[in-house]
């Protein structure tokens, strides 16, 4: 059996301070500490080897028993952890509110209690932390019995009730949001935007649902927050960018307004500056564009966002997002020059980097190496997303880069090759086909022109009768809305142009875009 590398991965992402933080306080216990040496020996490997361990510390009787050192250095690094970042977060205040009133309540302290248990109220209710507000007004019906028994009656206990009451519903209503959420989420990480009947009635179920579409639905802003996210989420499926424009602002607007929200759940705030990323580059405003790609930047240097997780989102969001701004400019150069930067991030975030915002950059990149004419690397990233094994998340990326993987290959002239990745590429639809229970008329266009532009090309036939006739194609299939989605991907209709009027991919990209910013 392989060993656990779970205490090395720890131990890995610690910070200097919060390393400097648990040897310090090691140093204040007496005695041998063995795990201290541990400690030491598995933060200077770069991977994880256990034999050199044992290896190291053959003489030690410790190493005998490795796995339960392993497990006890483990556990007092997340308690060295605890104590270091007790004061970071709300919900650590509110946690030690109620351990403290537990303590005192013990020792029959109750006044004590009392005006800990006001504290802990107060900055629950600031930070809409229900679910500790339950559990604090439970103490104060509590401490309520014992004034009772003091003989003092001065205060209703229904009043407290119909809190708890509220405060449940409170707690109940924003749980509903969290689902519809998650549901909302589910589609969009499978398949991206709706392309077929089916998904818009999933999608329609959600945007639908009374808390959705009912007014003054949410009860705290944080499910408002959530509701607004969810119906952003909703628009973009749906491709309707000027309402998902609208909903994310909203969520940004609640957040700003409200900045121990930002401090507090600060993922959900970078996701809804992230969509607005992507809503200014599809309009092609690059000031404003610029403006939130900074704002998301300068984030890191402020409390609530020095965390790994958060760090790493910036890194994915903002970094996949200004690789799409290069490409829909047709600055394919600039894009591979982040490259350097980005392969540094994914070192540094190895494992913790989620497979979907890994299967963008490869994409990504691949489309940026195509557009500067260098094929092979194109090819090289590319067949990093197609060997991937994941079944389900992001079909729509999958699909699209078969797609272009044809292209790729028309343009290396593997004619003859064609032939057969054609065939496993229909293979590949028709699968999906009785899968969805949908044909895309998209794709069976691009088979059918990349296959007989390949056998002119094997003939050595005039290849640009073939591009017209496939640019004719694709406007009229891109009548479907369904159809048009396809684009979001890859500009097809660019590429087909550059083929037939004999200007390279990224003048055409940059004529594109210049006329729409004209």
């Amino acid at each position: 059996m392989k060993p656990s590398d779970e205490l090395f991965k720890l131990i890995r992402s610690l910070s200097k301070s919060e390393k400097r933080f648990f040897k310090l306080s090691s140093s204040l216990q007496a005695g041998e500490k063995n795990y201290l040496k541990l400690f030491d020996s598995i933060e200077k490997q770069k991977e994880y080897n256990e034999e050199e361990i044992k290896e190291q510390f053959k003489q030690e009787t410790f190493i005998q028993h490795l796995p339960s050192e392993k497990n006890h250095l483990y556990k007092l690094i997340l308690k060295s952890l605890r104590i270091y970042n007790a004061d970071n977060s709300i919900n650590s205040q509110l946690q030690d509110y109620i351990k403290n009133i537990e303590i005192l309540y013990e020792k029959a302290l109750y006044g004590e209690c009392s005006k800990i248990l006001s504290k802990g109220k107060r900055v629950a209710y600031e930070n809409e932390k229900f679910y500790y507000l339950f559990e604090l007004i439970k103490w104060e019906k509590t401490l309520l019995e014992e004034e009772y028994h003091s003989g003092n009656f001065s205060r209703d206990l229904n009043e407290l009730i119909t809190e708890e009451q509220d405060v449940i519903e409170k707690l109940r209503n924003l749980a509903e949001y969290q689902i519809l959420y998650s549901k909302i989420n589910y589609v969009f990480r499978i398949g991206g935007y709706v392309r077929n009947d089916d998904e818009k009635k999933m999608v329609e179920e959600i945007s639908n649902h009374y808390l959705i579409k009912g007014k003054n639905t949410a009860l705290s802003r944080r499910a408002a927050a959530t509701c607004y996210y969810v119906k952003g989420l909703c628009a973009i499926t749906n491709h309707e960018i000027e309402d998902s424009f609208a909903f994310f602002s909203k969520v940004v607007n609640i957040f700003e307004e409200h900045t121990a929200l930002i401090q507090d759940i600060p993922k959900q705030y970078i996701k809804s500056l992230r969509n607005l990323l992507y809503y200014y580059l599809s309009v092609n405003n690059l000031d404003a564009y610029s403006d939130i790609l900074s704002k998301m930047r300068l984030l890191q240097d402020r409390p609530g966002f020095t965390s790994t997780d958060i760090k790493l989102h910036i890194f994915t969001s903002t970094y996949n997002s200004e690789l799409q701004v290069y490409i829909a400019s047709g600055e394919f150069q600039r894009g591979l020059a982040l490259i350097p930067q980005i392969m540094e991030g994914i070192e540094m975030y190895a494992d913790k980097i989620t497979k979907e915002d890994e299967i963008l950059f490869y994409y990504n990149i691949s489309y940026c190496y195509f557009g500067d004419k260098q094929f092979k690397n194109s090819l090289h990233w590319l067949n990093k997303v197609l060997n991937d094994n994941e079944s389900s998340l992001r079909q729509d990326i999958y699909s699209i880069a078969r797609l272009f993987n044809l292209i790729i290959h028309f343009e290396l002239g593997n004619f003859d090759l064609l032939d057969y990745i054609v065939k496993s590429t229909s293979r590949y639809f028709q699968k999906r086909k009785s899968m969805l229970n949908r044909e895309y008329r998209f794709e069976i266009i691009m088979l059918k022109y990349i296959n007989r532009l390949a056998k002119s090309a094997i003939r050595q036939d005039s290849l640009s009768i073939h591009f017209v006739e496939m640019e004719a194609a694709i406007f009229e299939v891109l009548e479907d809305d369904y159809e048009k989605i396809a684009l979001e991907y890859f500009d097809f209709l660019g590429w087909a142009e550059s083929k037939r009027s004999a200007k390279s991919f990224a003048e055409v990209k940059q004529e594109k875009f210049k006329l729409v910013l004209a």
